[in-house]
């Protein structure tokens, strides 16, 4: 099993460790398949789903890939296939990606959102990785080569995926009933 890459996200109590291997294209969290661990929430799946969808559409814009087959999380593929741009092998070359995920605390809504920075910033890592080993192997570096991690990065960024939201529960002070709630205020 070779990993391509490793990312963490948190939100609010959530966190969530991810890895990209090689495989067959699954999204799989805590082993179970995505939409039964997300319980078949279409808005915690879609949020998961959109960095991937991102990817390929910078992986076709870049010129180094046609865009993936169609993503179907009712069959939990998520396949990211690439082309060989020419003359340069990439480490993704015709491959899917597996998703693993492991992640704990919080709710279902945190433990979404925190998956989601996580795949982000695994995506990013992965799409950087990938890049090093490319001009490592290129003899020649050609000035019209455009990196897809900038695009990829500035597309994730403009879109708040790579952004940690880090407002967690305020805690209880003594003297109140919650973190601001105090007893109701009577004169006499």
């Amino acid at each position: 099993m070779e990993i391509l890459a490793r990312a963490v996200g948190r939100r609010k109590e959530a966190v969530a460790q991810v890895q990209m291997v090689r495989g067959t294209g699954q999204l799989i969290i805590n082993t179970k398949p995505a939409h039964e661990y997300l319980q078949n929430d279409s808005c915690a799946i879609l949020s998961v789903q959109a960095p991937f969808d991102i990817y390929k559409k910078a992986l076709s814009q870049s010129g180094r890939g046609t865009e993936a087959n169609s993503s179907s999380f009712a069959t939990n593929e998520v396949e990211t296939e690439t082309q060989q741009p020419s003359g340069v092998v990439t480490q993704l070359t015709s491959s899917a990606i597996d998703t693993i995920v492991k992640v704990k605390g919080g709710g279902l809504k945190g433990q979404a959102e925190a998956i989601r920075l996580g795949i982000a910033r695994a995506l990013c890592a992965m799409v950087a990785s990938s890049n090093k080993q490319t001009l490592a192997k290129e003899v020649t570096i050609n000035s019209d080569v455009t990196t897809p991690n900038t695009g990829l990065r500035k597309q994730l960024k403009d879109k708040g995926y790579l952004t940690q939201d880090s407002r967690v529960k305020e805690r209880r002070k003594y003297g109140l009933k919650k973190a601001r709630k105090a007893s109701q205020y009577h004169k006499r």
